[in-house]
């Protein structure tokens, strides 16, 4: 039986974040002594409460154009500030780079797939699409790294859930669709995926493919947190979010990074584009991690590296106000 009082979980509605928040819900409630295989003691542990978001409601527009990132997480943040839950499992990509006063990430479990899949009904890869081709997408960054490599493509707007995306696709209102490759694995959709994105020539967002445990920042420390964390997942998302933060990265901003571990050095690609693609401004470094404080080191590796791409790029990498 659980320990402790319960860890109450907040989280989005859509089906892949109840995926992502019932697999951490399971890991936390065995954190908390109940048994990970009875869904009534899961619950009674870490009973997750779900919160409906301004980003969800809000279908029919990009996200640059109505607030960012935080409307992902507004709502959800606000009920933890308020006592209402205790933490709250969202996935990574969508965390902006600044949280609000009192709350803070207080654990990382391990990576997905970071990579982009490609969807399409017949092409293998982007470089097969027809001249003029239709790619949906709800993505800047997706949208800037495509149109870079293919100038010629129509990019539309394609926002919802997976499932949506996936029936836009099958409808032809789209040629091509491209999704996190991490969301489709969580649910079970891993097989429906073309081909993939190389993430050194083409970065995904900083963090995607990683979850974020967010918390008030008196509870960082409790124990079942622990549990759930896994270090070179971390390292290489404070280098990713380094450099998200140098480039005051929200939704408004094109902005890729990957980080890997190679033994005691993390190497870091970060690119920022225009958002007609027509621009790509791309820094790639490494540091050691071998010092007293490694998720500084590679914190620091993000910002600098970040810090030199919007130095060169500039007003190009905004979008139009």
């Amino acid at each position: 039986m659980p320990t402790q009082p319960p860890v109450r979980i907040g989280a989005r509605g859509s089906k892949l974040s109840l995926a992502q928040a019932g697999m951490m819900q399971r890991r936390i409630a065995a954190a908390l002594g109940a048994d990970p295989e009875d869904p009534q003691a899961v619950e009674a542990a870490a009973p997750l409460i779900v919160i409906t978001t301004s980003g969800d409601r809000i279908q029919d527009r990009r996200l640059l154009e109505v607030g960012g990132k935080g409307l992902f997480t507004k709502e959800i943040e606000e009920a933890m500030l308020e006592g209402r839950i205790d933490c709250a499992i969202h996935s990574m990509k969508d965390m902006p780079a600044v949280l609000p006063p009192g709350l803070c990430i207080a654990a990382i479990p391990e990576r997905e797939d970071p990579r982009d899949a490609f969807l399409s009904r017949e092409p293998e890869r982007l470089e097969d699409l027809a001249q003029g081709a239709v790619l949906g997408t709800a993505s800047l960054r997706r949208q800037a790294q495509a149109l870079h490599r293919r100038p010629d493509l129509d990019v539309r707007m394609l926002r919802g859930n997976v499932d949506t995306r996936l029936a836009k696709l099958a409808a032809g209102e789209a040629d091509a669709i491209l999704l996190a490759a991490s969301g489709l694995n969580r649910l079970g959709l891993g097989h429906l995926p073309k081909s993939f994105l190389d993430p050194l020539d083409c970065p995904p967002a900083p963090g995607q493919g990683a979850l974020a445990i967010e918390t008030r920042v008196e509870d960082r420390d409790a124990p079942w947190l622990e549990a759930v964390r896994h270090g070179p997942t971390a390292l290489a998302v404070a280098a990713e979010r380094g450099a998200l933060t140098a480039l005051e990265g929200s939704c408004r901003t094109a902005v890729g990074a990957f980080a890997q571990l190679d033994g005691a050095e993390i190497r870091l690609v970060v690119e920022a584009l225009s958002a007609d693609g027509r621009h790509r401004f791309r820094r790639e470094g490494a540091a050691s991690l071998a010092g007293a404080d490694p998720e500084s080191a590679a914190r620091e590796l993000g910002l600098a590296l970040g810090a030199q791409v919007a130095a060169e790029g500039g007003d190009l990498i905004l979008p139009p106000e």
